[in-house]
């Protein structure tokens, strides 16, 4: 059955191989005279690159050779031949179809490693619910002594996992920055930057690895000084510009709130957390609201609202727990990710001597992350701002 299932999608491969080439000669063939030859190839490549992502390597390779093959025919004179006038033209050529191999390779390349890292994933979850079962069965010295060791296994398997493909990325971006034959600057910079991106989502996941595993320690090396809250969230926003880029922001801050005395850093590092997570899992164009109030027992209170599927009841006390990740969320973001970022929330805010927790959200809000962070004496704040 399997292979079966193999098959009928290698064959929709190859048809998405040539119907997308047949499909943009079309469309570019009416454009031979003032269309640039660069741009045509850009354009083909663009087809490569989508069927070797969806559909594999060999695909692929048919879209590659059928790319050139029509690039020849149909845009370099004289046309309609498979012949090359002019030697500029046999580099353009020679580039393109250097270009289409290689980023055909590597975009199949990283489809693998993104399904092999899922596998790994799912695997380090089985270890974790098995890490959770012992807790439950032996004692709390043997529990430990196996949680330690388990949790030193785990992130020993994730950091090698994750450092394999990334050192894979790093290696090709290399091969392509030496290699003169691809002489087209702007596509030798399109494929440097996906690879590069790449690059840095593995490395923000060992990052956050070895964040927990040193808030886990209680080795998290604070520096506290006195900081004004709206200066965190406006840099937090500007950190998460990127990522709130198709959300409206609504802030919200209570007058005269006072100063803090925490590390802005890792605060700053909740508030992006949490705007992160409600652009990942709130539709598009919808509103998140950031909000900042003097709370109960001299704490400052700040919470993040958004409009998404919402966080079930069941859910609540577990979503800031490692490796967990909330079942049914339908956004595209929720395959991403260790599940991490609201456990290490949770670890900064407990070691800023506060609490976060979730909650329903209000005045049209479906989901409220808040957290809080004690104020400090104010009189000490005044000696301290002077």
């Amino acid at each position: 059955m399997t292979n079966a299932l193999a098959q009928i999608k290698s064959g929709k491969g190859y048809l998405a191989a040539v119907g997308g080439v047949t499909l943009f000669t079309m469309a570019l063939a009416p454009f031979q005279a003032t269309m640039n030859s660069t741009t045509v190839a850009l354009l083909l490549l663009l087809v490569v690159l989508s069927v070797a992502t969806i559909y594999g390597s060999r695909p692929a390779f048919l879209a590659s050779v059928l790319g050139v093959l029509s690039f020849n025919f149909f845009f370099l004179p004289p046309l309609y031949t498979f012949t090359i006038a002019d030697p500029q033209n046999w580099v353009a050529f020679g580039a393109f179809l250097v270009t289409a191999l290689i980023a055909g390779q590597l975009s199949s390349y990283a489809r693998r490693q993104t399904r092999e890292s899922e596998s790994r994933r799912q695997e380090i979850e089985g270890l974790y619910l098995k890490l959770q079962a012992a807790f439950e069965q032996a004692s709390k010295a043997e529990a430990y002594r196996q949680g330690e060791q388990l949790k030193s296994a785990l992130l020993d398997a994730v950091t090698h996992d994750l450092r394999t493909p990334l050192t894979s990325i790093k290696a090709s971006a290399t091969i392509l920055m030496e290699d003169a034959i691809i002489s087209d600057k702007e596509s030798r910079n399109e494929l440097l930057e996906v690879i590069t991106e790449e690059t840095d989502r593995l490395n923000d996941f060992i990052g956050g690895m070895v964040e927990l595993a040193r808030i886990e320690a209680g080795k998290m090396n604070l520096r506290k000084s006195w900081s004004e809250i709206n200066e965190m969230i406006t840099r937090a926003i500007e950190r998460a510009e990127l990522r709130l880029a198709n959300h409206r922001i609504k802030i919200e801050l209570e007058r005269e709130l006072p100063s803090v005395r925490v590390d802005a850093h890792a605060v700053e590092e909740v508030i992006y957390t949490l705007l992160d997570n409600a652009a990942k899992y709130s539709p598009a164009e919808s509103e998140i609201r950031i909000a900042a109030k003097r709370g109960e027992n001299d704490m400052l209170e700040l919470s993040v609202e958004d409009k998404g599927g919402g966080v079930k009841p069941e859910d609540r006390e577990r979503i800031f727990d490692k490796f967990y990740r909330a079942a049914g969320n339908n956004s595209p973001s929720s395959e991403n990710g260790l599940g991490l970022g609201l456990a290490i929330a949770k670890g900064i805010t407990e070691s800023q001597g506060g609490q976060i927790s979730v909650e329903n959200g209000r005045d049209g809000f479906v989901t409220r992350f808040v957290f809080t962070i004690p104020v400090g004496d104010d009189e000490v704040s005044a000696e301290a701002r002077v």
